[in-house]
């Protein structure tokens, strides 16, 4: 299968990618730090089997060095599957070159047309885990969503935890969760990752909130299909030439459209792989050790229906193995 053959080699992907990421932690340079994790991940795709397609990227072909919309990675010989690819080398970018927690090197791909190709834009989001999956609606009033997440979770509205960007666009969505008597985690950034997050039992996320990015929601929307969650979205476009680009992709203009999990990653070959560079309520973050370093990741498949947390030693120095202690 296209999925099993691949999920392995995707995960070295986004590990690569977190090791070099890593190294910048800290350092106070977010472009510098997205740009080492792209120049990783382009590199460790390029001797991959397959003719890939960025279909969510961060930019166009003259934003160089970044993973560009329309660049072909990979292979490309013509035995080797074609394959649409979403990444975000380092979502978290300001994450990483401050030292905070959460930020991932990511990415998710499938057969060709399995993806939704959304522009670089916003998009309104609602994201539950499996157990929320279909009680809630993007356009039900906030408390009222929040009232049928807690019935699902058989628990108070009191104790969920709704995790929102702390932007001043969301001063309304804080002061409505606030009055519905739920509790809020503000983020700087990583979105993705929380949307991950409250798929996952342990984390205490219990949904997300807010406006975020576009290309973000589908990577989410990949992540979700294989983990059975649910995320609910439109676009939210600032001006007409984010409206013209949504159609040359073929999407709809149509702000009041809402679309769901699987209209955002539709595809039934899906690969989702990520992996921590900063220690997150999802996955650790990078260590580095004399000889190498360990990295913790999730790498799941759709069809194969396979959900998994890897816990990797990278050995740069084989005259200096590490003492691995389980």
């Amino acid at each position: 299968m296209i999925e099993e053959e691949l999920s392995k080699q995707f995960l070295r992907v986004t590990e690569l990618a977190a090791i070099d990421s890593a190294r910048t932690m800290g350092q106070g340079d977010r472009h510098y730090s997205d740009q080492v994790a792209v120049e990783a991940m382009r590199k460790a795709m390029d001797l991959l089997p397959m003719r890939g397609e960025i279909v969510i990227g961060e930019g166009e072909r003259d934003e160089a060095p970044m993973l560009f919309i329309g660049e072909h990675v990979g292979r490309g010989r013509s035995e080797d599957p074609e394959i649409d690819i979403a990444v975000d080398p380092l979502e978290g970018t300001n994450l990483c070159a401050l030292g905070s927690p959460g930020a991932i090197a990511v990415l998710a791909a499938s057969t060709r047309g399995g993806l939704l190709k959304a522009p670089d834009c916003y998009m309104e989001k609602i994201i539950v885990g499996p157990a929320a999956k279909g009680a809630i609606h993007l356009d039900a009033p906030v408390a009222e969503n929040l009232s049928a997440i807690a019935n699902r979770l058989e628990r108070s509205v009191k104790d969920l935890v709704i995790i929102v960007l702390d932007r001043p666009r969301h001063e309304q969505l804080i002061d409505d969760i606030r009055r519905a008597g739920a509790r809020i985690r503000l983020i700087s950034d990583g979105d993705l990752s929380a949307g991950i997050s409250c798929a996952v039992r342990g984390t205490n996320v219990h949904a997300v909130m807010g406006i975020g990015g576009a290309p973000e929601g589908v990577i989410t929307a990949a992540a979700l299909r294989c983990l059975g969650g649910e995320i609910q979205a439109r676009f939210r476009f600032r001006n007409d030439e984010e409206r013209v680009r949504a159609r040359a992709m073929g999407n709809d203009d149509d702000e009041n459209r809402v679309y769901f999990t699987a209209d955002l990653a539709s595809g039934d070959n899906l690969v989702f792989a990520a992996t921590g560079v900063t220690r997150g309520d999802l996955l650790d973050g990078v260590r580095f050790f004399g000889g190498g370093a360990r990295t913790h990741s999730l790498v799941m498949s759709f069809r194969e229906a396979h959900v998994r947390f890897v816990d990797t030693v990278q050995m740069f120095d084989r005259s200096r193995p590490p003492s691995v202690r389980l």
